[in-house]
């Protein structure tokens, strides 16, 4: 599998990552059948966080002896240094390993919280400290907000970013580009989330993907345009959504990946054109045609 180099960092990670999230609820049989697969299949770069249930111990036991073989990234919703620490030290535990490659700030959407983060006892100082202790080599953050990605980016030298990069929010939602473009210029990574969605579930619409609270792709062939969309922007990664079948495409996707042609560029933005994006900047499209 293409491996991209992560920003500055030296690191080079799979094209596609494995969402923790996957090994969710599964059995420990089946968590470390589906970690080897991933493995066996080129995928280096493992991604997981507490919010996920009882994941990162499931990873935990499956990564044990291929720690050495993985970029494992994991990350907390704390804001604050002492409940970041605390977290922290939680996870490492429980996925049971002395460090992680990249840890992050999980899920910020709002600028109350970039004001929490980087104020005196906010959740960064947590995370400097704890590389100066070698419990954790590189730090980023996800974001659902452009406003709150672009003031973390100007505001301290993370190392990624992960943030939607999807065909219908990027061609639909016009939500994106700009965060794109502000850590391309500052030489952060970009780690895209989101990759296969298409659109947000409307009220009361069944729920065929327990794990996913929003529509993905509905088939092998789309989710390989979705991914070639998003590996086609300035993004080092896609991580996949909650479950193996998707992980699976996203990895069958990846072992043929070429650019898009200007049909598929065209039949992607019309098809863009019915969804509600899951995330937006633009007013909102007609009920999705699903």
């Amino acid at each position: 599998m293409e491996r991209r180099e992560l920003g500055k960092t030296g690191e080079k990670l799979s094209v596609v990552g494995f969402g923790g999230i996957v090994v969710k609820d599964e059995t420990a049989e089946n968590a470390g059948r589906y970690v080897a697969e991933a493995i066996d299949r080129g995928v280096n770069y493992f991604d997981v966080a507490p919010t996920y249930g009882d994941a990162e111990e499931r990873l935990g036991i499956a990564l044990k002896s291929r720690r050495d073989k993985v970029f494992l990234a994991c990350k907390t919703t704390e804001r604050t240094k002492a409940g970041a620490s605390k977290e922290l030290a939680r996870s490492l535990q429980r996925l049971e390993t002395d460090h992680f490659d990249l840890y992050q700030l999980h899920g910020v959407v709002s600028m109350e919280e970039v004001k929490s983060i980087l104020a005196p006892g906010g959740a960064l100082e947590a995370f400097v400290a704890a590389r100066e202790k070698g419990l954790v080599r590189f730090l980023g953050f996800s974001a659902h907000s452009e406003d709150a990605a672009c003031a973390l980016l100007d505001a301290f030298p993370f190392d990624s970013v992960m943030f939607p990069v999807n065909y219908v929010t990027w061609l639909r939602g016009n939500f994106g580009p700009c965060v794109v473009d502000a850590a391309r210029r500052r030489g952060v990574a970009v780690i895209a989330l989101k990759a296969l969605a298409q659109a947000k579930l409307e009220k009361g619409a069944p729920r065929f993907w327990s794990k996913c609270w929003y529509k993905p792709v509905d088939t092998s062939e789309e989710a390989s345009l979705a991914l070639r969309f998003t590996l086609s922007q300035p993004v080092t990664a896609a991580v996949s959504p909650g479950h193996v079948e998707l992980l699976r495409w996203q990895m069958d996707a990846a072992d043929n990946l070429s650019p898009l042609s200007e049909a598929e560029k065209t039949y992607l933005k019309e098809r863009a054109a019915g969804f509600r994006p899951v995330f937006s900047n633009a007013p909102a499209p007609p009920l999705p045609l699903v």
